[in-house]
C-alpha cells in the first residue's frame, strides 16, 4: 500500500522556497532546476563517537599514526576528486574541493587533535568529536550568517577523516536517476554526484547560505535543504519525487502525483524556451520605459553569463571571495588580473567592484571575527576598509587599474555616514594618482554608497551630493531596520521585505536619487524575485541587480508591466498599514 507521504523543507536554498512556508519568506522562484524523480538513496550521517574514549600510554603513538594515515586519505580523495573534475564541471567546484583541501592541511586543526591524542590520550575518534565541539561552540557565537554556513565545510572535512578512521567510504556513490537523500552534502560531493547522474538532491539540514546551495545554483542541480524529516520519511529504493521550486517532497508518488510532476517537466520546457527567446530584447514595460538589469556576480562565470543574457553590466562584483579561506592576503596583481578579466568580459559594459565585506580568516576554519560579541553590528565594510587602509589601498589600485581596460565602478559596503565616503573618495584618488605615475591613464572610477544601514537610508539626502550612484542591499537592510536575523527559523515570519516600514524607506531612498539625479539600484534578495518587479517600479525604481540565473525571468515580468500605471498607485501602496494590504496591492497589480 502507498505510505503517501508527502514533506517539504523550512530553510530551503533560495532557488528552492516551499509556496507553503507562507508570504513571509519570499525569495525568488529559480525553475531552472526542474523537478526531480528517482529511487531514493538514503545516506545517514557520519556519526563521531559520542562516548569518552581514551587510549593505554603504550599505544599513543600508534593511535596518533592511525590518525595521520586517515588524514593522508582524505588529503589524497580530495586529490583525486579535483583531477577528476578538472576542466569538467565549473571552476566553482573545484575551488570549494580546494577549500576543504586547505582545511586537511592546516596546522592548528591537525596539531590540535594530535594534542588531544598525546596528552589527553583520547582515541583518534574521540579526538575529531572534542575538537569539532569547541570549534561549534566558536562559530555558534557568530552573528554573520555566511560565516556561520562555514561550519558545515568543517562538518564535511571531520566526517571524511571520521569516515576514514572506521574504513568507510566518505564520498558517495551515486547511480544515475537516483536522488540522494542525506544530513548534508558538501559542494564536491554535489558535483560528483552530477556528474554520476543523480537527478536532485534532499538535505535534512544545510543552510541557504552555504557553498553547497552556491554550487547548485550554478549547476542548475534540484537541491532542498532543510527537510528535517527527510532520513527518517524515506527508504533506500523509494521512489521520490523532488520540487526543486516549491521544497516539496513525496515518497512513493502517486498517478496523480505523476502527472502533476510531468505537467511541471512540459511547463519548466516551455518556459525555459519562452526565456530563451527573451535574451536578445530589450528590458522594456508595455508603456516603452527602459529599464535597466545589471548581473551580481562573484566569478567568471557569472560575468560570462550575464553578457549573454543581455545583462547592462555587472551592478555587483563580490570580490571578498579573493580574501576568504586562504592563508595570504591576495596581492595587488592577483587582484588586477582577476578585476581585469571581469572587464574585459563585459566588453564594454560597466561592472561595479565592491571593496572587502569581511575580514580575511587567519586560518581556514577560524573565524576571523571571533573577538566580537556581534560582528554582524561590527568591523565589517567600509569600517573595515578604513582600519585595514594597506589592505583597501592595494585593493583600490587594482580596482583602477582595470578601469584602464573598460568602464569601472566602485561600490562601498556598510556605508552609515557622509565622512565615511569623503574619506574613500580620498582614498580613491590617491591610488587614481598612484596608478597615473605609473605611466597608466585611467579617471576616477564613479564611487557608489551601499545602502544597507538604516542610518544611511533615512539620511540618504546627507550623501546624495557625495556619491555618483547608490545600491541598496535590501537583505541586510530589512534585517537590521526589522531587528531581525534573517536566518533564525523562529523569526521567519518577521523577516520580511513586504513591512510597510521597509517599502516607505525604500521609496525614501529612490525618491533622493530621482531628485539628485543620482542612480539607485537594488541588489538584494527583492530585485531577484520577479514577483516584487511591480512593487520596485511603482517605488520608482529604475536599476536592478540580480544573479544571472534570474534575468531572463525578471525581464518577462518587467516587460509585462505598465510602468506609468504602477507609478499612478504607488500611493495607495505606501499608505498599506500591514503585510496583507501590500499583499493585495500586489496580487492587484499582477492581474492587471
Amino acid at each position: 500500500m502507498r505510505r503517501a507521504v508527502t514533506f517539504g523543507c523550512t530553510r530551503p536554498v533560495p532557488l528552492h522556497v516551499p509556496e507553503h512556508a507562507g508570504e513571509a519568506c519570499i525569495r525568488r522562484p529559480r525553475r531552472l532546476a526542474g523537478p526531480g524523480l528517482g529511487r531514493a538513496r538514503v545516506r545517514l550521517p557520519h556519526v563521531l563517537e559520542m562516548a569518552e574514549q581514551h587510549v593505554p600510554a603504550a599505544k599513543v603513538e600508534a593511535e596518533a599514526a592511525r590518525l595521520q594515515v586517515a588524514l593522508e586519505a582524505a588529503r589524497a580523495e580530495m586529490r583525486t576528486l579535483r583531477e577528476k573534475l578538472q576542466g569538467a564541471l565549473s571552476k566553482e567546484a573545484v575551488e570549494f574541493i580546494d577549500l576543504h583541501a586547505l582545511l586537511l592541511d592546516d596546522p592548528e586543526l591537525v596539531n590540535a587533535l594530535d594534542g588531544l591524542i598525546r596528552q589527553e590520550r583520547y582515541s583518534a575518534a574521540y579526538a575529531l568529536r572534542v575538537q569539532r565541539d569547541r570549534l561549534t561552540a566558536v562559530f555558534d557565537r557568530m552573528d554573520d550568517p555566511y560565516l556561520k554556513s562555514r561550519l558545515d565545510d568543517l562538518d564535511h572535512i571531520i566526517g571524511r577523516i571520521n569516515a576514514h578512521l572506521h574504513r568507510r567510504d566518505a564520498v558517495p556513490r551515486g547511480t544515475a536517476g537516483e536522488v540522494l537523500v542525506c544530513d548534508n552534502v558538501a559542494p564536491s560531493e554535489l558535483a560528483q554526484l552530477q556528474a554520476q547522474g543523480v537527478v536532485a538532491v534532499v538535505s535534512a539540514g544545510g543552510s541557504p547560505l552555504s557553498h553547497s546551495a552556491i554550487l547548485a545554483r550554478s549547476l542548475h542541480l534540484p537541491l532542498v535543504v532543510g527537510a528535517a524529516d527527510a532520513l527518517s520519511r524515506a527508504n533506500d529504493g523509494d521512489v521520490v519525487m523532488v520540487d526543486g521550486e516549491t521544497g516539496e517532497v513525496v515518497v512513493d508518488p502517486d498517478a496523480s502525483d505523476l502527472r502533476r510532476y510531468h505537467q511541471r517537466e512540459l511547463q519548466d520546457a516551455r518556459e525555459r524556451r519562452d526565456l530563451e527567446r527573451l535574451r536578445s530584447k530589450p528590458t522594456r514595460t508595455r508603456d516603452g520605459v527602459d529599464i535597466a538589469l545589471y548581473a551580481n556576480a562573484e566569478s567568471h562565470e557569472d560575468v560570462a553569463r550575464a553578457h549573454a543574457l543581455g545583462a547592462a553590466g555587472v551592478g555587483l562584483f563580490r570580490t571578498e571571495f579573493l580574501f576568504l579561506q586562504r592563508s595570504e592576503l591576495p596581492d595587488e596583481d592577483e587582484q588586477f588580473h582577476i578585476y581585469r578579466d571581469a572587464v574585459l568580459g563585459m566588453s564594454g559594459r560597466p561592472v561595479t567592484f565592491r571593496t572587502l565585506t569581511r575580514r580575511r580568516q587567519g586560518r581556514p576554519h577560524r573565524p576571523y571575527l571571533e573577538n566580537e560579541d556581534n560582528p554582524a553590528l561590527g568591523v565589517r565594510g567600509v569600517r573595515l576598509s578604513l582600519l585595514y587602509d594597506r589592505v583597501f589601498d592595494t585593493q583600490l589600485r587594482a580596482i583602477v587599474r582595470a578601469a584602464a581596460y573598460g568602464p569601472v565602478r566602485v561600490l562601498v559596503p556598510m556605508v552609515s555616514c557622509r565622512e565615511e565616503i569623503l574619506l574613500v573618495r580620498r582614498r580613491l584618488r590617491r591610488a587614481v594618482a598612484v596608478v597615473r605615475r605609473r605611466g597608466v591613464a585611467v579617471e576616477a572610477p564613479p564611487l557608489g554608497a551601499m545602502i544597507e544601514v538604516p542610518a544611511a537610508a533615512i539620511g540618504v539626502y546627507g550623501l546624495v551630493d557625495a556619491v555618483d550612484f547608490m545600491s541598496v542591499g535590501t537583505n541586510d537592510l530589512v534585517q537590521y531596520l526589522l531587528a531581525v536575523d534573517r536566518n533564525n527559523d523562529a523569526l521567519g515570519d518577521l523577516y520580511s521585505p513586504l513591512h510597510p516600514g521597509v517599502l516607505r524607506l525604500l521609496a525614501h531612498v529612490i525618491g533622493a536619487g530621482e531628485q539628485s539625479d543620482t542612480p539607485v539600484a537594488v541588489c538584494g534578495e527583492m530585485a531577484s524575485d520577479a514577483r516584487l518587479a511591480p512593487l520596485l517600479l511603482a517605488l520608482g525604481l529604475r536599476e536592478f541587480s540580480l544573479h544571472p540565473s534570474g534575468l531572463l525571468e525578471l525581464r518577462r515580468t518587467i516587460r509585462e508591466c505598465r510602468h506609468r500605471d504602477l507609478r499612478e498607485r504607488a500611493d495607495k501602496l505606501l499608505r498599506a498599514r500591514d503585510r496583507g494590504a501590500i499583499e493585495r496591492w500586489l496580487a492587484d497589480a499582477t492581474a492587471r
